[in-house]
């Protein structure tokens, strides 16, 4: 039986960005995809996007909210998918058929399934694979003690099954990390590498613009899960691989 996937896209005032991202949910060869727009109250523009485009959204609900793990958390109560995918307006799925992909990845023992992803600028100009450009490569292998370094894996990256899934932290910035931390705690069954880019990455995003804040969100999430020191010594080994991908000459994200 082909699996539910939820593809949550949560957006303000996102404009023309926003069509994109829904193009690139709705050209899936994939059947089987519920597709949830959740929108803060944005301006006219971006809701003459979504009501062009409703017969193509399974559900859409517009109402003002408390940031966009909020509206993350709406989309999760109104999901009806085997898996939840978040992809946020900008960001779009890499393939026609990645769907289909995925869910060839997908049975009953699957929990959570993850990739890689391609970093774009915002001319939609391919920078280069997240895993190449960040600090800290993705695990072949995810698991809790990976998270050690953070998000070392992209959010739009990741499916995960819908009853495992908790509801994020607010007023965090970094709560796309407890928010995997704890789905993997939640994990019972396997934790699949698809071997796959899966999304592109609009660079950018709130984490990157409240920059210093969110630094100080994730060490308090790394510390309340892995401990005092623990997260001292990692935190140490971030910024000297930082120092070396800067030395060698690698664009660190």
């Amino acid at each position: 039986m082909q699996p539910l996937i939820s593809i949550i896209t949560v957006c303000y005032n996102a404009g023309a960005l926003l069509q994109r991202t829904i193009d690139s949910v709705v050209q899936q060869g994939y059947p089987n995809i519920e597709y949830i727009v959740i929108d803060g109250g944005s301006g006219l523009s971006t809701l003459e996007i979504i009501e062009r485009n409703k017969a193509r959204i399974q559900q859409v609900l517009i109402e003002k909210d408390n940031g966009i793990y909020d509206a993350m958390n709406k989309g999760l109560r109104i999901a009806k998918g085997d898996f939840v995918w978040f992809l946020n307006a900008g960001d779009l799925i890499y393939a026609h058929d990645t769907t289909e992909i995925l869910a060839k990845l997908i049975d009953d023992q699957v929990d959570i399934v993850y990739g890689d992803t391609m970093l774009v600028d915002d001319q939609y100009k391919e920078v280069g694979l997240r895993s190449v450009l960040t600090v800290h490569p993705l695990p072949e292998n995810l698991a809790l003690h990976s998270m050690r370094f953070g998000m070392v894996v992209c959010h739009q990256s990741i499916l995960v099954r819908r009853s495992i899934a908790p509801q994020y932290l607010l007023n965090n910035l970094s709560a796309d990390i407890d928010w995997l931390i704890r789905s993997l705690q939640a994990a019972n069954g396997k934790v699949v590498n698809a071997h796959l880019i899966i999304c592109n990455y609009l660079m950018g995003g709130i984490s990157k613009q409240k920059h210093q804040q969110s630094l100080k969100d994730r060490y308090v999430i790394l510390k309340h899960f892995f401990g005092f020191w623990p997260n001292i010594w990692n935190h140490c080994l971030i910024v000297l691989r930082a120092i070396w991908h800067r030395i060698v000459g690698k664009v660190k994200y």
